[in-house]
This record gives C-alpha cells, structure tokens and sequence, in this order.
C-alpha cells in the first residue's frame, strides 16, 4: 500500500476529509522550498502537490504561470524538485508528496529514470497534465513499479469513456478540476461538482480530491461535502507574492491551518 492510499485509508477511518496544497518549488526562493513544504504539513496538510516549473503550464491561471516562470528564471530544475523532495524526507517520512507537472521534463530526462530518481527522492505520486490516461497504460505501470501513483485529471467535460479510461489507469486519487478554464478560476458552483462525483465513483474506485477555484475556507468545506479531499494551489502561491518574504513560512501554515479546520468542522 502506498503511502497515498495509506493517507487516505486514515482519513476514512477518522471520518476526515484529505487537504491537499499546492505550492510552485522553488518559489519565490529555491532555497525555501524545503521549509515551505513543512509549513503546509505544520498547518495540517494531508498530501502535497509540489508544481515542477515549466515553460508552457498550460492547465495554470496567471498565478501558478508567474511562479513557474519566476521559478526557472532561477535555474530550478526538475532534479532539484527532486532534491528538494529527497531534503523533505530527512524530516517527514509520512506525508506524501506529488510532483505535478508537464510531460516535457519527465521525456528528457527519460521515463524509467524518472521513475528510479523519484522513488528513491521519496516522491508519493505524479500528476502529468498533458498524458492522455488514453495514452498512458505504459507509463501507469512504469510508475506503479516504483511504488509512486499516476494521478490523472478529470473535468466537467469528462466523457464516460474518458472517466472509464482513467479508472483503468490512476491510483492514488483522481484530482477532479471543478470548473472550466485555468487555476485560480473564479465562479465555483459547488452543486455542479456534486452532480458530477457519482458518475466518477461509479467508474473510478479511488478518493476525488477537487480543485481549482477553492481559495478560502468556505469554499473549501462547501466542496469537502461532496468530495473526499480539496486541492488548493493558486491561493497558496498568490500569499507567497503577497507577504514579506520572513513570514512566508508561517502565513503558508496559518492559512493552511484555517481550512483545516472549516474541513474538520464540516
């Protein structure tokens, strides 16, 4: 068992609803990325989906785009994620830890190497926006083999067949996108999220977790009703541009602390 599902199963029993922050590595300084990532668990993060920079975030709003780019303007690579994921396991051996990213940096450094470097740094699970679960059989069970989950995404617009084709693939959780368009979209209609989990479940037998567009702690218990975990990135990564850089760490934990809570209340 995986140290995703072992998170969940835990949940469940505890009648708990998963909190999932996302937070771009390496910004806004990579030597910090490390000390964020323990802020989040400090403030009650179940998983974390740590963004690997890219050129061309296409699935990302504004926010995460400025911080992938920021992030590369600083020379953060791929195998300093991976580092940075290898730094965080000296400390915390428990909470797992998902590298969500593009496809690009993962085919130049060469699937199986990917997958020997991230099993050993301590990586949790991948999320790859631009492989197709269509596409993707080969590559789930590359990744299964060295104990790491293929997370995929699935949308409002998600086919049955889409839903069906992710079933036969994704372990860990499915990360549902809550509306149409780019992170840190605004207009999030809760009851359409809960119209859409039962066509999921009955495909995929995973926890959803959802997100986009879930920036503060209502937003957050109104979807743990009807989900099983809540993902919050572009929130996350806009404090970081908001507060003075010596008390980052601690914003990050205070306001991951506060949807821990409503999630817990709920």
């Amino acid at each position: 068992m995986s140290r995703i599902e072992q998170k969940f199963a835990a949940l469940t029993a505890q009648n708990k609803k998963g909190l999932i922050p996302f937070i771009t590595a390496g910004y806004p300084d990579p030597a910090r990325t490390v000390e964020f990532m323990h802020a989040l668990v400090a403030g009650g993060a179940d998983v974390i989906e740590l963004g690997v920079p890219f050129s061309d975030p296409m699935a990302d709003g504004p926010v995460i785009q400025r911080s992938s780019e920021r992030a590369l303007e600083k020379g953060v690579t791929l195998k300093q994620v991976l580092a940075d994921v290898k730094r965080f396991r000296e400390q915390d051996a428990k909470t797992p830890v998902v590298l969500m990213g593009y496809a690009n940096p993962i085919e130049r450094m060469g699937v199986d190497a990917f997958a020997a470097a991230a099993a050993e740094a301590g990586v949790d699970g991948v999320l790859t926006v631009d492989y197709p679960p269509e596409e993707s059989a080969e590559f789930a069970e590359r990744m299964r083999a060295a104990n790491i989950d293929p997370i995929f995404l699935l949308a409002p617009t998600s086919t049955d067949e889409r839903i069906a084709a992710v079933g036969k693939v994704a372990s860990g959780y499915v990360y549902y996108v809550s509306l149409k368009g780019v992170t840190g979209a605004a207009n999030l209609d809760v009851s359409s999220i809960a119209s859409k989990i039962p066509a999921i479940k009955s495909q995929v037998r995973l926890p959803v977790g959802v997100g986009f567009g879930i920036r503060d702690a209502s937003t957050a218990r109104a979807v743990a009703d009807v989900a099983d975990a809540v993902v919050i990135g572009s929130r996350l990564v806009q404090l970081l541009e908001e507060v003075p850089s010596q008390t980052a760490a601690a914003a990050l934990t205070s306001f991951v602390a506060e949807i821990r809570q409503a999630l817990d209340a709920a």
